[in-house]
C-alpha cells in the first residue's frame, strides 16, 4: 500500500498492525532517517534494546533472503513485539521482502530505508502492491512545509519568529530535513537564554549566517548579473563549503519572486519604493539592495516570469528525475546567467 502525505505523521504514531513491513524511501535522506526512527519507536522505545531490535545491512539480505521472514517469525526474549530494521537497503532487498509477504508466522515490524528509489524500483513497487506492505516517501520540504517546522519548533520552546527572520531562515535553509533541524535546533538554543522570546532578522543572520549563505548571495548576484566567470568560482566556492542544491535553487526563485512582484507593481503604476518596502527580508540600503534594484532594471517582467518557470522547473527535476541535484542546479544558472547576458546584450 502506498502512504499518502496526509497519513504519515498518524501511521508513525500507531503504525497499522496488518502491515508487516514498511519501506521508507526518497531524494531527503535526512527525513528519511527520522522517519525510519519514529516508527521504529512506536514498537519500541529503546532502540538499543538487543532483544527486541534488530539491525541488518541490505546487502546481507541478498546472500541471505531467508533472513528476514526467519527474523518477523522469531520471539523476544523478554516480550513485547520486535523490530526489525534494515538499512541502507536497495534492489538486493527484493527477494527477502518477498518471503517476508509469504511468512505464515509473526508479529515483527520491518523497517527498510531505502535511498531514492523510482517507479521502476522492484523495492518500491513491491511495498506499494503488497496489501501486508508499505511505502512511505520523503521528499525535500518546499518553502510551506520550512516555514511550518521553523514555527512550530520555535513554539515547543515558547519563541516567536518576525517575519523577516522566516523569510531569510527558509531561504538559507536546504529541503533535507536532517540539515534543517539541525540549523534550527542551533538557533533555539542560541535564543534559549534569551529575555527577548522573538527571532528577530539579526538573530538569524548572526547564528546562521555562515559562509555557504555568504557564497549563496554571491551566485545570485553572478546569476542575475549574467557573469559567468563569477558565476562558477561562486558555485564551486558554494558546493565546496557544503551548500546545498535545492537550497541554491530555492535562493534563486525567492529573488526572482522578489523582483517579479516589484517589477510587475510598478508595472501596474504603482510605487517602486512601496513594492520594495514589501518585499519581505530585502534590506532598507547597502549592496544587497543596490544589487536588487539593479536587477530589477536588467530584467523586464516577461523575462522574469519566463526564469520562474524555468526555477521551478529545476526544483521538480531535484525531486523526480534521479540526475544529481549539484548538476541541475549548476545549469539552472548558467540558463539564468545567459538570459541576463543576452538582456545586456539588446540594450545596447
Amino acid at each position: 500500500m502506498k502512504i499518502e502525505p496526509r497519513q504519515v505523521e498518524a501511521f508513525l504514531k500507531k503504525p497499522d498492525p496488518r502491515i508487516r513491513g514498511v519501506v521508507i524511501y526518497g531524494n531527503d535522506d535526512g527525513l528519511v532517517a527520522e522517519r525510519a526512527v519514529a516508527l521504529a519507536k512506536a514498537v519500541c522505545e529503546d532502540l538499543n534494546d538487543p532483544f527486541r531490535v534488530v539491525d541488518i545491512a541490505g546487502d546481507v539480505l541478498k546472500n541471505d533472503p531467508a533472513r528476514l521472514a526467519d527474523e518477523f517469525g522469531a520471539m523476544s526474549m523478554m516480550g513485547g513485539r520486535r523490530v526489525i530494521r534494515v538499512r541502507p537497503a536497495g534492489e538486493e532487498s527484493v527477494a527477502a521482502l518477498e518471503n517476508l509477504v509469504a511468512a505464515t508466522a509473526g508479529d515483527a515490524l520491518i523497517v527498510v530505508e531505502g535511498g531514492n528509489l523510482t517507479p521502476r524500483s522492484g523495492l518500491r513497487a513491491l511495498a506499494e502492491t503488497e496489501a501486508c506492505l508499505a511505502a512511505m516517501p520523503c521528499y525535500m520540504d518546499n518553502e510551506a512545509a520550512l516555514e511550518g517546522l521553523v514555527e512550530s519548533a520555535a513554539r515547543a520552546q515558547g519563541l516567536a519568529v518576525d517575519a523577516d527572520a522566516l523569510s531569510w531562515i527558509v531561504e538559507r535553509l536546504g529541503g533535507d530535513r536532517g540539515q534543517t533541524r539541525s540549523e534550527i535546533d542551533k538557533l533555539l538554543l542560541y535564543k534559549a537564554s534569551d529575555t527577548n522570546k522573538t527571532i528577530t532578522l539579526e538573530d538569524a543572520v548572526d547564528i546562521l549566517g555562515d559562509t555557504a549563505a555568504i557564497g549563496i548571495d554571491d551566485v545570485i548576484a553572478a546569476t542575475f548579473d549574467g557573469e559567468l566567470v563569477a558565476l562558477d568560482r561562486a558555485l564551486d566556492r558554494v558546493f565546496s563549503e557544503g551548500g546545498h542544491p535545492v537550497q541554491l535553487v530555492r535562493s534563486l526563485q525567492r529573488h526572482a519572486d522578489q523582483l517579479h512582484l516589484v517589477s510587475a507593481h510598478a508595472g501596474k503604476g504603482g510605487n517602486m519604493e512601496a513594492a520594495m518596502f514589501k518585499a519581505r527580508g530585502l534590506p532598507r540600503g547597502g549592496p544587497v539592495r543596490q544589487r536588487f534594484e539593479r536587477h530589477l532594471r536588467a530584467w523586464p517582467l516577461p523575462r522574469l516570469s519566463a526564469s520562474l518557470t524555468v526555477i521551478l522547473d529545476a526544483e521538480i527535476d531535484c525531486k523526480r528525475t534521479g540526475l544529481p541535484d549539484e548538476a541541475i542546479a549548476r545549469r539552472l544558472c548558467l540558463r539564468l546567467a545567459q538570459a541576463a547576458r543576452s538582456a545586456k546584450a539588446a540594450r545596447r
